[in-house]
């Protein structure tokens, strides 16, 4: 026999079954519920953080603007009646007034002043950081997240006495090693130098926050390009102008424009320094809308004004974002 014929007497090899039509509706009906359940698991994970943002942040904001619109007072507020509504009536007598200006630019002139020596102090230190040793390192950080991580009340209540005019660290200082005479002397009189006590505080509680964030962007700027920038002959301003500033330009940027919109926003610093009665020479915005929403008892004209230092900020949280986006996509 051929091997031809023993191909042709072997019997036909049979197909495997194929599955009816009414199974395959019924697998893929098991599946879809599983599914439809994975697609809604990330909006059920994060609704309850949604709901804790809404409550938090958004509703307060709505109030704040119902209020501004309205003439709410304290019969309003403690009666529960409904107030009245004014318009923009608020807003005119605000922006209308001289004072409010000068808080204003009080407030800037200040947040500047502020983020600036901020952001230098905090760069200086974040360059020192690089040339310590592991064990200097490690304490220097220690010390500045002990000094981030006190509470607001503790460091006021620090620097009122080193301020103050008896027994002051800063008089005695001042007197007795430097040879001038501020025995006695009140800082708080003249509202420059107050300021510069709480301006003081401001920088003592910002800077460990930008020297730790600076140092950690300064651990991404390539070894290699720093030497090779140097062996070519380049000086130490030109290896951190033309090497180093271009890799820590966006975080430096971003903290910057954090140290902006939290110096614009200090209110507990001035209040507590001045006996929670502060003089109106040391009104900045945040305190000016307490004084005028609890000690002038209208509620509507604290609000119309905090609305407006978010409207004042909002280009600075806008260009936040941009930042925030950058450096996503360049990661």
């Amino acid at each position: 026999m051929s091997a031809a014929d023993m191909k042709a007497a072997d019997p036909p090899v049979p197909a495997p079954p194929r599955p009816e039509n009414n199974d395959i509706p019924r697998a893929a009906a098991g599946r879809a519920p599983s599914r439809r359940v994975g697609a809604y698991l990330p909006y059920a994970l994060i609704a309850p953080t949604v709901v804790a943002i809404a409550a938090v942040f958004v509703w307060p904001l709505i109030k704040t603007v119902i209020m501004s619109f309205q003439d709410v007072g304290r019969r309003e507020l403690w009666t529960g009646q409904a107030a009245e509504w004014v318009g923009f009536e608020q807003f005119t007598n605000i922006l209308g007034d001289g004072e409010f200006w000068d808080v204003v630019w009080r407030t800037v002139l200040f947040m500047v002043a502020c983020v600036v020596v901020t952001m230098g102090i905090g760069l200086l230190l974040a360059q020192a950081m690089q040339r310590m040793s592991v064990g200097i390192r490690l304490a220097l950080t220690a010390a500045l997240v002990a000094a981030w991580a006190m509470p607001l009340l503790v460091a006021t209540s620090i620097f009122r006495w080193f301020a103050d005019s008896d027994y002051g660290v800063v008089n005695m200082v001042l007197t007795k090693y430097l040879g001038l005479d501020f025995r006695g002397h009140n800082w708080w009189i003249d509202p420059k130098q107050g300021f510069l006590i709480i301006a003081a505080v401001v920088i003592w509680g910002a800077v460990p926050f930008v020297a730790i964030t600076l140092y950690a962007a300064l651990t991404q700027v390539p070894k290699e390009l720093e030497e090779a920038a140097a062996l070519d002959g380049a000086n130490a301003v030109g290896v951190f102008r033309y090497v180093t500033w271009p890799v820590i330009k966006p975080v430096f940027q971003m903290v910057a424009t954090l140290s902006v919109i939290w110096d614009f926003n200090v209110f507990g610093q001035v209040f507590l320094m001045r006996g929670n009665k502060p003089e109106p020479e040391y009104n900045l915005l945040g305190i000016y809308s307490f004084e005028k929403a609890f000690e002038s008892n209208s509620f509507s004209q604290g609000a119309a004004i905090a609305l407006i230092t978010v409207l004042l900020l909002s280009g600075v949280a806008v260009y936040y974002l941009r930042q925030l986006l950058k450096i996503g996509e360049v990661e």
